[in-house]
């Protein structure tokens, strides 16, 4: 990788790099305004919240509206179970994430900054308190920080905005968009940390030092990715775009092979098969091309002792727990499809089961009042695809590959 990146710099498993190590490194904050959004639509920056919509162009969107008014909405809420790259973020390159938000800030005409922090995060929190300490008092004013409900839904950015205008953390699927009108009625920009953080290397060293990171001009920069499963930890690695999952499950001690499948983008993503999956690009054009999504950063590999059909029963449960609760497809809907994978799972399963869950799966997306119905679903859609013999040895005889392989062992 050439250059600096987001890891660069004294070792992360020292802590919070602070304020005076963080600019004597780095040198001083650029300053913010229309020249940067046009350096960051050159730059082919996406967002790395999940949604990868062109950065540039979203500050764009906010700036024409602000009139001087604008808000910054800093999203560290990271409520993916899989995730954890944007606390580490937090908690070790902290004046990054601050640097970021007062970029956009001065770009889009903001005179606020909220940084919405998971409160489950309580490093990041410090780290982040410490950090905002130790800046100057009239940037410090504009910046104040509020602890995200521990949701899975609590990230979504219409979620946090109505956060923080009502303390109630649920998605708001009808207009006006937060671009328009959010916090306090005014145009938002929300923004995932680690875009902040990217935002702040490149105000620094250009658009054409970022392009030159990533594998082609089409895949500029680098990704933070989250790698759990069948690896030595859990491990948060940075990588160039376009850099392929077997090098990056590599690059945390683990090895392709180890998996009986890849879990790509998280709990909204989906299960994609190892021979498929390995020689996949982290490049977000092509794997939305092939039908994939790299979500928040998140490459699961699920170790060869554990069910397919037994995880998709756990996680498609955990997020029918996660309804917002606003609409019936949400709450009834994502129960009764947990409930019969569930019974596939089990092997308890009705002779329908199977075939029900997949009519569900298709009928329930564009029917919520948000979209985590939606999302639910194509995670559900994707392990009907690629564990198909292992639904159908659940279903039909009632019993799992795994414990013939135990009984031979």
């Amino acid at each position: 990788m050439t250059g600096p990146n987001l890891l660069s710099g004294p070792d992360v498993h020292r802590g919070a790099e602070n304020v005076a190590d963080h600019l004597e490194r780095l040198g001083p904050m650029p300053a913010g305004g229309p020249g940067l959004i046009d350096v960051l639509e050159r730059s082919g920056l996406r967002g790395r919240g999940g949604g990868s919509f062109p950065v540039g162009t979203k500050w764009r969107s906010v700036a024409g509206r602000s009139r001087g008014r604008a808000v910054v909405l800093v999203n560290g809420a990271e409520g993916e179970p899989l995730s954890h790259k944007d606390r580490v973020i937090m908690e070790t390159r902290p004046h990054l994430v601050l640097d970021g938000a007062l970029l956009a800030a001065q770009s889009v005409g903001a005179d606020g900054v909220v940084l919405y922090v998971g409160l489950a995060h309580r490093p990041a929190i410090r780290s982040l308190e410490r950090a905002l300490a130790e800046r100057p008092v009239q940037e410090r004013r504009r910046m104040r920080l509020t602890g995200a409900p521990v949701h899975y839904v609590s990230g979504e950015e219409t979620a946090a905005v109505h956060f923080v205008n009502t303390g109630v953390a649920v998605p708001t699927a009808t207009p006006p968009r937060p671009f328009e009108r959010g916090v306090d009625g005014r145009p938002t920009l929300v923004q995932n940390v680690e875009s902040l953080a990217q935002v702040a290397m490149i105000a620094r060293r250009g658009d054409a030092w970022f392009r030159s990171i990533g594998r082609s001009q089409d895949a500029p920069g680098t990704v933070m990715v989250t790698v759990s499963g069948a690896v030595p930890a859990p491990t948060v690695v940075e990588v160039p775009q376009g850099t392929t999952i077997a090098e990056t499950v590599a690059a945390t001690g683990g090895r392709a092979g180890a998996g009986s499948a890849l879990l790509l983008g998280g709990y909204f993503g989906g299960w994609v098969s190892t021979h498929d999956g390995w020689g996949l690009p982290l490049d977000t054009d092509t794997l939305r091309r092939l039908g994939h999504s790299l979500g928040c950063g998140v490459v699961g590999v699920l170790p060869t002792d554990r069910c397919g059909v037994v995880e998709t029963a756990r996680i498609v449960t955990y997020l029918a727990e996660q309804s917002a609760r606003q609409c019936g497809p949400c709450v009834f809907g994502l129960r009764a499809i947990a409930s019969a994978v569930n019974r596939i799972a089990r092997h308890t399963s009705s002779d329908d089961d199977v075939d029900r869950v997949r009519r569900w799966t298709g009928e329930l997306p564009g029917r919520g009042a948000c979209h985590h119905p939606d999302g639910a679903a194509a995670f559900v859609l994707s392990s009907l695809r690629v564990f198909a013999e292992e639904f159908d040895l659940h279903h039909t005889q009632r019993r799992c590959s795994l414990a013939a392989v135990a009984e031979a062992a």
